[in-house]
């Protein structure tokens, strides 16, 4: 009785694997990976060696191009390669001032995958950097948009919900899913935006997903080199506390951030408060206000990831942020995901 039970659970759990197997195959052959993960590109954190170890690991790592420079990005490539043959991408700003360079150094490179994030990248560019040989992928907010970003050239999308961390949009990833992945068939759409388990993740690829990005739990990864400090801090957080940057008045728009909630986001309420006032008293006009109420965040990120600042830096985190309960290798986390998918598909055959 014992063996028939032992013979029946490895057949479910084998027959699981298949179908895990199944599911990721066209986000695995579209990055060249084990696993259909994509690493989420963040500033200061997803650099050399946590976009190496993802993709040493199976997945696939993003740098964070951010603000750097072409030269910069040109070395922080080259300082990847060197620590990985796996492939892995390159996420660039499309509001950077120096995009065109930026794309450049991709094809100089040898990028084998773009990605386009910050806003709707031109087709001029698009065009460049897949004449490179990049193979592009871009955010698509809204199913509109989702339909002419394939129609302009793109070969993959990220859909990303409000619940992600760092720049967010309105929408969160449950709706958008259900807006864009039963019409969008042409390319391979990863979601993203409060994944932190595979039974989660299994969920959006039966809906029609190719794989997923993750980036809150890969920022409190063993290689992350973000300070010690911000990784604890993740591990203390619960969802709820990764809240989005508040706007005071609509004359003055603020980006909208998801972090921890602490001093720093206190402070900025305060500082939009003073400068809001400065403005109405005409000590300051409309655009010096705005530039005021920008500036308050100018090295935030820095401090917190690489200074420890956690509580005056910007501590950027998803919601996912209370599934971080240990300090695990990038290795692990992969490993799990799969894990949890896989026992999720064997109890659901199990059920019957």
């Amino acid at each position: 009785m014992l063996e028939r039970i032992a013979s029946a659970d490895s057949q479910r759990t084998r027959q699981a694997e298949a179908t895990w197997t199944a599911l990721t195959r066209r986000g695995r052959e579209f990055l060249g990976t084990e696993h259909a993960i994509m690493g989420g590109a963040m500033s200061w954190v997803s650099e050399r060696n946590l976009v190496s170890a993802i993709s040493n690991a199976g997945g696939f790592g993003v740098i964070a191009c951010g603000a750097m420079p072409p030269a910069l990005l040109e070395k922080e490539i080259e300082a990847t390669k060197a620590l990985t043959a796996k492939p892995f991408g390159v996420n660039l700003i499309t509001m950077h001032p120096q995009l065109d360079e930026l794309v450049q150094v991709c094809v100089r490179q040898k990028a084998g995958h773009v990605v386009f994030a910050g806003g709707i990248p031109s087709t001029a560019h698009i065009k460049a950097a897949k004449e490179g040989g990049a193979k592009i992928i871009a955010f698509a907010p809204a199913l509109v948009l989702a339909k002419r970003l394939v129609k302009s050239g793109v070969d993959a999308l990220v859909i990303e919900g409000s619940e992600a961390g760092g720049h967010i949009g309105p929408v969160s990833l449950t709706v958008l899913a259900q807006e864009i992945l039963p019409h969008i068939t042409e390319v391979p759409v990863f979601v993203a935006g409060g994944l932190g388990r595979g039974e989660a993740i299994l969920g959006y690829l039966e809906m029609g997903a190719a794989g997923a990005q993750l980036g809150t739990l890969f920022a409190a990864s063993a290689e992350s080199i973000a300070h010690e400090n911000f990784k604890k801090a993740f591990i203390r957080a619960a969802a709820r506390d990764a809240v989005p940057s508040v706007q005071l008045d609509e004359r003055f728009p603020v980006i909208p951030v998801r972090g921890l909630n602490n001093d720093g986001t206190k402070r900025f309420m305060r500082h939009q408060a003073d400068v809001l006032q400065k403005f109405q008293s005409g000590e300051l006009d409309k655009t010096a206000a705005q530039l005021e109420i920008e500036h308050f965040w100018a090295g935030a990120l820095r401090r917190a990831v690489i200074e420890g600042d956690i509580e005056s830096g910007s501590v950027m985190a998803g919601q996912s942020v209370g599934m971080v309960t240990e300090i695990l290798p990038v290795a692990e986390i992969l490993a799990a995901l799969r894990s949890q998918a896989i026992a999720a598909l064997a109890a659901r055959a199990e059920r019957g």
